[in-house]
């Protein structure tokens, strides 16, 4: 199988190329961008030669005639990107989030049925043991029907770290914060747009596909800035309440130290309680046999669940359907909760959940 990776706007593509580098059904066929310095490192990392480099899309495409094509643009750009792609015919992978608003997920939606190829949407979260491992138990019914999910989300800041999480300096930031799209306004920027879609998805994952009747959310955006660094959206449905939290600006970062609170999944069922963060060892659950509450191992996960793009080759070359927090319809779910964030924190009030109709 054929993959190409075209816009580095998110460093999480050099996570995502290795993750085809180091698959042995697939080819590396193109890395493509129109700043090819962007490039530099994941091209030097993953040793890919020059001559499947690119910085021009339609050219890259056409050229090397790719089975997935994985997109990191921008947020506020990803519609205007699977738009340009949609017509070749090829399965997309878009990294999170989905879109900056519901119109734009509707927009990318048509484009890819249009084309009649397979579209997933990449939430990194869905790979960490605790969560798949927190999934099954859900499923296994360990905690009985889940009534809450509490999610905080975050890290340092988008400039703290490149691809592989390899961490900038105090320079880097200075001179990269001006200029980068994370904090603008109209390209999608801000900890709300960035992380939201990661507990509102994955809590609706959690919920099975249930939906709020109303959304309330506030957000701080520091003086001198456009867009937010710290947002909280309390999510009420016919069973209760949900809470879903960003943060750029933790203390550390998860993937190195748990800061406080801990970032990751509190999911609270009609007969026990699941407590599952980011990178640990163990999730905590509770159950009324055990309301002491107990360690329990995770989950070890296996080919094909191990990585989106394992996933992806999986059913494409199986002709399965795209499932879970992957797929547009419950990545659209978690969108219609945004969006509605985004409208209560402008006119700080409690609105009902979108719903607009797609066309």
């Amino acid at each position: 199988m054929k993959i190409a990776g075209i816009n580095f706007d998110h460093m999480h593509m050099g996570d995502n190329l290795r993750f085809a580098h180091e698959h042995p059904g697939v080819e590396l066929v193109a890395v493509c961008d129109a700043e090819p310095a962007r490039m530099r490192s994941v091209i030097e990392a993953l040793s890919i030669p020059a001559a499947r480099t690119y910085s021009d899309a339609r050219k890259c495409i056409e050229e090397t005639d790719p089975d997935l094509i994985i997109l990191c643009p921008s947020t506020g750009t990803h519609a205007e990107w699977i738009e340009r792609v949609a017509p070749y015919g090829k399965a997309v992978m878009l990294e999170k989030p989905f879109a900056a608003s519901l119109e734009e997920a509707d927009r990318m939606i048509h484009a890819m049925e249009r084309a009649r190829a397979p579209f997933a949407i990449n939430w990194p979260l869905v790979w960490h043991p605790p969560h798949v491992t927190a999934r099954r138990l859900i499923q296994d019914g360990t905690i009985g029907a889940v009534t809450h999910v509490n999610h905080y989300g975050g890290n340092r800041g988008p400039l703290f770290h490149l691809e592989d999480k390899r961490e900038t300096t105090d320079a880097f930031r200075a001179e990269q914060k001006a200029s980068s799209w994370f904090y603008r306004r109209d390209a999608g920027g801000g900890s709300l747009l960035d992380y939201l879609g990661y507990g509102a998805t994955l809590g609706t994952w959690f919920l099975e596909g249930r939906v709020p009747l109303e959304v309330t959310c506030v957000t701080h955006v520091p003086e001198g800035l456009e867009v937010d660094e710290h947002s909280i959206t309390v999510a009420r449905y016919a069973q209760g309440l949900c809470r879903f939290e960003t943060r750029w600006g933790t203390f550390s970062d998860p993937w190195t130290h748990q800061p406080q609170p801990k970032c990751g999944l509190e999911i609270v069922g009609e007969h026990g309680t699941i407590s599952s963060y980011d990178h640990e060892a163990t999730v905590r659950v509770q159950t009324r046999d055990r309301p002491e509450g107990i360690a329990l191992p995770l989950d070890r996960l296996k080919a094909p669940y191990q990585n989106p793009v394992q996933y992806l080759l999986h059913c494409l070359e199986h002709d399965l359907p795209i499932e879970g927090p992957l797929s547009p319809s419950m990545s659209r779910i978690g969108q219609r909760i945004v969006d509605t964030a985004v409208l209560s924190a402008r006119e700080k009030r409690t609105l009902p959940l979108v719903d607009r109709v797609m066309s």
